[in-house]
């Protein structure tokens, strides 16, 4: 399949939009600062990772205190 103006109309469209630009990104402005973006999202990392730290660390003395709380009982065995 070739690409490019076969007849008449679509040589004169390619010469006609030829110089048009469209969506050139390297002169639009951005709305966002993207420092400021890859800051926030790289502070939200963080509050993940220490929550994550935090709820790993409650986990562990929670277990220590139970463990520590826990009362055993011997059971009699009965011989027959």
């Amino acid at each position: 399949m070739a690409v490019g103006a076969r007849d008449y109309i679509d040589k004169l469209l390619v010469k006609k939009y030829a110089d048009e630009k469209v969506d050139n990104h390297e002169a639009m402005e951005s709305m966002v600062n993207p420092e400021k973006m890859l800051e926030a999202m790289n502070d939200v990392a963080t509050i993940q990772r220490n929550m994550f730290m935090l709820s790993q660390k409650l986990s562990s003395v929670c277990y220590a205190i139970n463990a520590k709380a826990a009362r055993y009982q011997k059971k009699e065995a009965n011989g027959g």
